[in-house]
């Protein structure tokens, strides 16, 4: 009877806990993202109490570039506490690309059209000596609170889950052509964007007129 009544999500409860197939690169994505889900809540915080004033320019992006290196230790301690729960070894390696996976494609995009930028001689380019400084701020302190909160996520102790996962995985069946990934995130993200498009385009619009 407990089989029958069984349905929807209970069918899949006994798969949640199982390792996926790319742990180190799920743990430094959920790292990743708690990093920059502190550092908002911390600059909308600081705006809200009147410490970063819209008259003060480039204040908020500072204080939010000063934020995000110094929220470190939160990402490597989700990122590393995930790993373990998954039952996990690497752990210098999950630590590592935590600290400079997102971060070091976005530095790299930056520097190539900040390149770009230099050889039109814009004054918009940023300089040398800012660059250098975010790279020293980066690895001096970014990266050892990282390897901080990846210690102390390390020794935490794991809470028991909820249900136990079956040695066999469970088979799924063969989705329709419309329920595929590709497809899902391109609707997910259209849909969105199109909503928030259209409403920005009627508010500039009726700014600017």
């Amino acid at each position: 009877e407990e089989l029958l009544e069984e349905s929807g999500w209970k069918l899949v409860h006994a798969d949640v806990f199982r390792p996926p197939q790319q742990p180190i690169l799920l743990s430094a994505s959920l790292g990743t993202g708690m990093q920059l889900l502190a550092m908002a809540v911390v600059s909308i915080g600081c705006a809200m109490l009147g410490f970063l004033s819209p008259a003060n320019r480039g204040g908020l992006l500072t204080a939010t570039l000063l934020t995000f290196m110094l929220m470190g230790v939160p990402a490597g301690y989700c990122a590393s506490h995930t790993y373990k729960a998954l039952k996990g070894t690497e752990w210098k390696l999950v630590t590592v690309l935590t600290a400079t996976l997102y971060p070091g494609a976005i530095a790299a995009t930056l520097f190539v059209l900040n390149f770009f930028i230099w050889g039109q001689q814009s004054s918009g380019a940023i300089p040398f000596g800012t660059m250098v400084v975010l790279l020293l701020m980066w690895f001096g302190v970014s990266v050892p609170l990282v390897f901080a909160g990846a210690f102390f996520g390390f020794k935490a102790k794991l809470k028991d889950p909820p249900c136990r996962t079956n040695e066999i995985p469970r088979q799924v069946p063969e989705q329709a052509w419309y329920m595929v990934g590709a497809f899902n995130v391109l609707m997910g993200g259209i849909l969105p964007f199109g909503a928030i498009f259209i409403e920005l385009f009627f508010i500039k619009t009726s700014v600017w007129l």
